[in-house]
């Protein structure tokens, strides 16, 4: 089966309800009151010609996933690594629509090209107060992406998922925040690292979908913020 079957019949299961991948402390319940709704996408494709580094047969080396570094002057989550998204606007009739909106402000990709799987059931992101619907797609007609402006993003970037999953990549991330520890999965791919939210959405699919390896969790990245 291929990448892009194997994320549609994930994505069929989670919308039926037959398996929910994801942490429970992201579900909705954990958002206090005044929440608001954003949308991230969740891209992959066969973004270019460049192979993934790492030489594991851990999934096809050209396919990969859209992700973005945010600008480090930002006032929400600086300097880290994201999927493209945002807010939901009044402009937008959906969250397909903010996330491919999104994606297109922050990348400069096509949104005609993206051809959508599916909108997850959102998850909690209690320390900004958003509510966060992940939207898959899969990259049928790619198009050129950069940074569309510096003042809200670092770089963009496609990252091989066989270099996401091999387990020389993988790391478990602490950050200790108001006397509370927190984890998250991690990565170290590209010369930065993808913790949190980003983080546990790739960790959870790629569980789901059966196509990640065993790693070291005794393995700590610590974040000082």
């Amino acid at each position: 089966m291929s990448a892009r079957s194997d994320l549609r019949d994930l994505v069929s299961r989670i919308l039926s309800g037959d398996v929910d991948p994801f942490d429970r402390r992201w579900h909705p319940a954990t958002l206090p009151e005044g929440y608001r709704q954003a949308a991230v996408l969740v891209l992959f494709g066969i973004l270019d010609h460049v192979p993934a580094v790492s030489r594991r047969p851990l999934a096809p080396a050209d396919l990969d996933v859209l992700l973005l570094e945010r600008a480090a002057n930002l006032g929400s989550h600086p300097g880290q690594v994201a999927f493209p998204g945002g807010s939901k606007d009044p402009e937008d009739a959906t969250l397909v629509d903010c996330a491919l909106r999104e994606a297109r402000e922050e990348t400069g990709l096509d949104p005609e090209g993206v051809e959508v799987l599916g909108e997850l059931p959102p998850l909690g992101m209690a320390v900004s107060r958003f509510l966060v619907s992940p939207v898959v797609g899969w990259w049928a007609s790619p198009s050129p992406v950069d940074v569309v402006d510096y003042g809200e993003s670092a770089q963009v970037f496609r990252t091989p998922v066989r270099d996401l999953l091999d387990p020389d990549n993988r790391v478990t991330v602490v950050l200790h925040r108001g006397g509370a520890r927190f984890a998250s999965p991690g990565f170290l791919v590209n010369d930065v690292l993808v913790w949190g939210f980003t983080a546990m959405v790739l960790d959870s699919l790629f569980n789901a979908l059966g196509w990640a390896v065993p790693w070291d969790k005794a393995r700590e990245h610590r974040l000082d913020m």
